[in-house]
């Protein structure tokens, strides 16, 4: 909950300074807000191909959002993410700081035995409709800072475990974090137009039509 209200309140700083000065036209998208259920229900179903798939061709970590504070996008991820602040040394070295991996409940007070998790890892990304994109595009999703659910920072064994599976393979092991696992894994699929197989969309829906039926999905379309 931290990491989502020091996110999203820097984000929504950063798109207040714009309207005091430019046309309503370039304001920021609306977020969709929405049931789980009818979340899950506007993911198109598509049998998935990984026929080509390699992780660099998916560049990252890129320079992240703020090119000049010499950290790459995982480094700025972290930082944002902790919820006692690292120091950032030179060179963006994070000495100490306190992170909680949502995944497994751990508390984490080194930056280096975390990994930066793509809420839809690459290779899924892949499968589900990514293959047909530009190497930009990729990048961009790669390095997604544009949504507080994109990236996130986890235990290196969580991540580990759950590699390129999807929900129908692999959740987290602490109940309390399922069901906005779920939420989160489904708000990513619609804000890249990203497609599901047909076990993973049944997989979504017993949690959408059972012990999530409350979860809310936020999301802007990338």
């Amino acid at each position: 909950m931290i990491k989502n209200f020091v996110r999203g309140f820097g984000a929504l700083s950063l798109a207040l300074i714009p309207l005091l000065s430019a046309p309503a036209a370039q304001a920021a998208p609306a977020a969709e807000v929405t049931t789980l259920a009818d979340a899950v229900g506007q993911v198109q179903v598509v049998e998935e191909d990984r026929t080509g798939y390699t992780r660099t061709k998916f560049k990252h970590w890129n320079a992240g959002d703020d090119a000049g504070d010499g950290c790459n996008t995982r480094a700025e991820v972290l930082i944002a993410e902790a919820v006692v602040a690292p120091t950032v040394e030179a060179g963006c070295k994070l000495v100490g700081g306190t992170w909680v991996s949502y995944y497994d409940g751990q508390e984490v007070t080194s930056a280096g035995s975390l990994d930066i998790d793509h809420m839809v890892p690459l290779a899924e990304a892949w499968d589900s409709g990514a293959s047909a994109w530009p190497a930009a595009r990729r990048e961009a999703y790669a390095n997604d800072q544009g949504s507080t659910v994109s990236l996130v920072a986890v235990t290196a064994r969580s991540n580990r475990q759950k590699s390129d599976q999807d929900p129908a393979d692999w959740m987290p092991p602490s109940p309390e974090a399922q069901c906005r696992y779920v939420g989160e894994w489904v708000a990513t699929k619609l804000r890249w137009g990203l497609t599901a197989d047909d076990r993973e969309l049944e997989a979504l829906k017993v949690y959408a039509e059972g012990p999530c039926e409350d979860t809310i999905v936020r999301y802007t379309r990338a």
